[in-house]
């Protein structure tokens, strides 16, 4: 029997002749009205049902009440249990904090007016129904920022016991809360809160039609795109949501999702690290060369030109993690620029006319090529030089080969006395603490360089694999 009950509240009274005339037939479909008072039941022969669409026509009658919750008692709240797929992630948009995904969302609920048995309908246990011929829990998504665009004339499947179930795609535009200072190593958990629009808690009950675990495995198992974002997990919560005197009943979903960095790895660090890199190893050039500022500005401008062309892979909106690193980059080479420079016009200075060094640089020198000390710069070679990086020239060669006092005789120079003699040692002593200075120099700048390079590919290794 396809049976639909509203009400037992009066006894149905006689619908006469009729009634009397059908009550034989195979198939009925009982329909009692409620009204103030009494009830009403007619019937509806319903012969040969599955055939030619007969069963539209009987349940005619319960689509004429598609307006009205199906419920028998209406201080009874209807349960509707949801489900969902998540089968891409689109696009997630930093600037606008806007998650993109496409979604299959199931809702399953009960209409208790409907029912019949499949052994006298031919078989028949399912059947499908266009949606706009019935009720539909007014469920929507909370953080959903876009209009709906879910396809018109989708159908509906309602079983023999009346448990309707109704799938759809949507493609959810959500707004989130996007944390991107890890970038590209960030995770974000987004979420996702199903909601009726009307319906308080006295009306409309939400639950689960699927445990948590399995949506968020089936979701990983059929999700189609394989870019930028790969789906971790989904977890719940059902806390319920005031809106002054209304209360609500609520699901909120925690989608989380992690970015796959290794396109941002190369064509974003590999390139600034390689270019680092190569301005560290300048520093093997000597220091009075006048190759070295030259290759270290083109070196500079060529970081600044890849920064321009690789901008727009950085999100628009924040300052991630990468981008201080960028910064560093930056900085390290117009330090080491603003060195080279200082360096070269200090010992251009130095072999013409060197200025006296202060007496802090003096002892500070001192303290940093003692080799009882363990600061980072070089030691002592003969208490007088430094063991420097290869290519550097040596004090003497910086020093414009100042003429000796043997020379000085050979050169027939008359009136040489041993002031002029200590005079000159004295210049050549200053030439050779300002070329110690510089070795030292370039020597602390290089081995903050491999500090900065070993503490950044720790960094990537440690944000990659957590």
């Amino acid at each position: 029997m396809l049976g639909i009950i509203l009400s037992q509240a009066t006894p149905a009274p006689d619908l006469g002749p009729s009634y009397r005339e059908h009550k034989c037939s195979p198939l009925i479909l009982t329909h009692s009205m409620l009204t103030t008072g009494r009830g009403s039941t007619f019937t509806i022969n319903c012969t040969g049902f599955g055939q030619n669409g007969k069963y539209m026509t009987a349940l005619d009658s319960v689509f004429e009440r598609k307006a009205f919750r199906p419920a028998i008692n209406f201080s009874i709240p209807t349960i509707v249990n949801i489900s969902f797929t998540v089968s891409a992630i689109l696009d997630v948009d930093e600037q606008l904090q806007l998650l993109s995904s496409f979604l299959w969302l199931e809702m399953v609920w009960d209409n208790p007016f409907i029912s019949w048995n499949p052994e006298e309908c031919e078989g028949i246990s399912k059947i499908s129904v266009a949606t706009k011929n019935l009720w539909l829990p007014d469920i929507f998504i909370t953080e959903f920022m876009d209009v709906d665009k879910t396809p018109k004339g989708l159908k509906a499947f309602i079983s023999n016991e009346g448990r309707i179930r109704y799938k759809k795609p949507m493609k959810v535009v959500s707004i989130c809360n996007l944390n991107i200072f890890y970038f590209p190593f960030d995770q974000q958990n987004c979420t996702l809160t199903f909601s009726s629009f009307l319906y308080t808690v006295e009306y409309i009950s939400l639950g689960m039609e699927n445990e948590v675990w399995e949506i968020a495995h089936t979701s990983q198992d059929i999700i189609q795109t394989h870019g930028e974002w790969e789906l971790l997990g989904i977890n719940k919560a059902t806390p319920k949501k005031s809106v002054g005197t209304n209360l609500y009943d609520q699901i909120i979903f925690y989608v989380a999702i992690r970015r796959r960095p290794k396109f941002y790895i190369m064509n974003l660090l590999v390139p600034s690290s390689f270019l680092v890199t190569i301005d560290a190893f300048s520093f093997y050039l000597p220091a009075g060369s006048k190759d070295r500022a030259p290759f270290k500005i083109t070196l500079l401008l060529g970081y600044n030109v890849f920064l321009l062309m690789m901008n727009d892979l950085l999100p628009a909106s924040g300052t991630p993690l990468i981008s201080v690193y960028f910064a560093l980059c930056l900085s390290l080479m117009v330090l080491s620029l603003l060195e080279t420079i200082f360096i070269s016009y200090l010992l251009d200075l130095a072999t013409t006319q060197p200025p006296p060094m202060p007496r802090w640089l003096h002892f500070l020198l001192l303290h940093c090529t003692s080799p009882r000390t363990c600061c980072p710069a070089v030691p002592q070679k003969r208490n007088t030089g430094l063991d420097h990086l290869p290519g550097m020239k040596e004090p003497m060669e910086l020093a414009g080969k100042l003429p000796g006092p043997r020379e000085t005789k050979l050169n027939g120079c008359p009136g040489s006395t041993r002031a002029q003699q200590e005079d000159k040692a004295q210049k050549q002593h200053l030439v050779s603490l300002w070329v110690q200075f510089s070795h030292m120099m370039d020597t602390l700048l290089f081995c903050l360089y491999l500090i900065f390079l070993a503490t950044s590919i720790v960094t990537v290794i440690i944000l990659w694999n957590t």
